[in-house]
Parts: C-alpha cells; sequence; structure tokens
C-alpha cells in the first residue's frame, strides 16, 4: 500500500510537471503571438510564463530534495528544502516585475504602435489555461502542504492578472487605433507596466511568508489544541508542561515536556513517553516527536 509521503511526492511532482510544460507551451505562444502581433503588454507576459517555468522547475528540486530521509547532518529531514524553493521563486518573480516594469517605462519613449487582433486571442487563451493550473496546484499544494507547490500556483494567479491586465491594455490600445483616441494606444504599454507591478507586489507577499516558516515557526496554541488533547488521553500524563510544534516544510516536529507521578521508575516514565511520541505519529502531517519527562510537581 502507497504510503502518505509516497502519495504526496508523487502528486506534487505531478503538479510541477504540468506547471513545467504548461508554462513551457504558454510562454512560447505568448511569445510568438506578441512578436507577431506587435504587443509590448503580451510579450512581458510572455516573459511572466517563462520565469514561472524557472519557478516550477526549481519547485520540482525542491520537492526531491524534501523527501530525502534524515542523516547525520540533517537530523529533522529535509522539509525545509520546499520552503527555500519558494523563497527562490519569490526572488525569481520579483526580479522578472522589475525588469519588465523597466521596459514598459523604456518602451514609453518610443512611437505607439497598435497590436494585432490574435494578441488578444492568445491572452484569452492563456487567462483559461493559467486559472485551471492555478486551481489544480492550489488544491494538491492545500491537501499535502507543499509550501513550495502553494507559492508556484499563486506564481499561476499572478500571471491570470497579469493576462488580464494586457487584455484590457491590448484592447485599448486597438480600440485607440480603429477610433483614433490618441491616449489609448498607451493602453498596450500601460498594461505592461501594471503587470510589472502587480508581479513584484505578489512576490513581496510570497517570500515574506516563506521567509517567515523558514524561521522555525511555532504552531499557535488553537493549530495544536488537537495534538495537546491526544497527548492528554495518553495514561500515566498529568500535566503538559511545554508544547512546540515546529513547521518544519510540509511536514512538523513536535517538542514536547509532560509531568507525570515522580515514585515511578524510569522504564515506567520511559513507557509513558514512548506511548504519547506513538500517539503523537497517528498524524500524517507530524515527522518525528522528542519528549522530555518532568516529574509532576503539585503547586
Amino acid at each position: 500500500m502507497e504510503s502518505y509521503e509516497e502519495r504526496r511526492y508523487r502528486m506534487v511532482r505531478l503538479g510541477a510537471f504540468i506547471g513545467i510544460f504548461g508554462n513551457i507551451f504558454l510562454a512560447l505562444l505568448k511569445g510568438i503571438v506578441g512578436w507577431l502581433a506587435n504587443s509590448r503588454a503580451l510579450i512581458a507576459d510572455a516573459v511572466h510564463s517563462a520565469s514561472d517555468v524557472a519557478g516550477s522547475v526549481a519547485v520540482f528540486i525542491g520537492v526531491r530534495a524534501a523527501k530525502l530521509p534524515p542523516d547525520k547532518d540533517h537530523p529533522y529531514g529535509h522539509g525545509k528544502a520546499e520552503t527555500v524553493t519558494a523563497i527562490i521563486v519569490a526572488v525569481l518573480l520579483f526580479i522578472v516585475g522589475f525588469e519588465i516594469g523597466l521596459d514598459s517605462l523604456k518602451d514609453a519613449g518610443e512611437p505607439v504602435s497598435v497590436p494585432k487582433m490574435a494578441a488578444l486571442y492568445a491572452v484569452i487563451f492563456s487567462v483559461v489555461l493559467k486559472e485551471a493550473m492555478f486551481r489544480y496546484k492550489h488544491f494538491l499544494g492545500t491537501k499535502y502542504k507543499s509550501e513550495a507547490l502553494l507559492t508556484d500556483a499563486w506564481h499561476h494567479r499572478s500571471d491570470v492578472f497579469s493576462s488580464l491586465a494586457a487584455l484590457l491594455g491590448i484592447g485599448a490600445s486597438i480600440l485607440g487605433g480603429k477610433t483614433d483616441i490618441a491616449w489609448l494606444l498607451y493602453g498596450d504599454l500601460a498594461a505592461g507596466l501594471f503587470v510589472a507591478i502587480l508581479i513584484m507586489r505578489m512576490a513581496w507577499k510570497m517570500g515574506k511568508e516563506s521567509i517567515h516558516n523558514a524561521l522555525d515557526h511555532v504552531l499557535h496554541a488553537e493549530d495544536t489544541a488537537e495534538m495537546r488533547t491526544q497527548v492528554e488521553t495518553v495514561d500515566g500524563v498529568i500535566q503538559i508542561d511545554e508544547f512546540f510544534a515546529r513547521e518544519h516544510g510540509h511536514y512538523v516536529i513536535v517538542d514536547i515536556k509532560v509531568a507525570v507521578d515522580p515514585a515511578i521508575t524510569v522504564q515506567e516514565g520511559h513507557a509513558i513517553g514512548k506511548a504519547v511520541k506513538e500517539k503523537l505519529l497517528q498524524n500524517e502531517y507530524i515527522k518525528d516527536v522528542f519528549i522530555h519527562i518532568n516529574p509532576y510537581e503539585s503547586s
């Protein structure tokens, strides 16, 4: 029977593969159509999709690294490889957004050209496909607690928003060309700049959250209530003195101190600690448990 870890790895890897090949297809499609249709907004959107390819590759590498078993140098496992990957994707996304914005500002000084209708069709197709990719990868990332996959999913959602902005900009430019309304001609360039700002904002938000999780983030009391209840049901546990559940990528490491009857033997105390560990490890998302046994002292 396939274990949770094996199933998780298989599904998250599938999500990464879908991202890689889907983004390669969209980057080529939007890049070629953007060049032929003379649309700067669509070319900027193609660059965004190309950055998604690198992001999805990084996710795949991170997922493989996170699957490695604990070793001497990494006794808690390699789960944070996905968190590191998420930070890399966020930094990459921010750089791409900055470059797109810079190019849009430079192009504002050039003669304005009206994009062709093919650019509109390419953007509409991109929005539909990207939204489907976002929803699927967000579902997988949430179900299997993959921070890297969730970050990459939001990367897709940023591409949806950027494509919608490109759609409005391209449409405005085409309308301006047909109605001779001069200011509408700049819609394509304005869309490129808007896309850049949107990308940088989303990258900042994702990077900030990933860095927070990388710094040994401890789950809040409301998130560990069920775990505490499980420990309290173990025979011999009088009270929980200390409970820390640290997020380590897609899994959790628990550090706990429990108080037991001071009159019992060391072997009996060890047995209680072992029972606590076994109880907590019934949760698929808990990777390991470290227990310290304290003698109970009534106040």
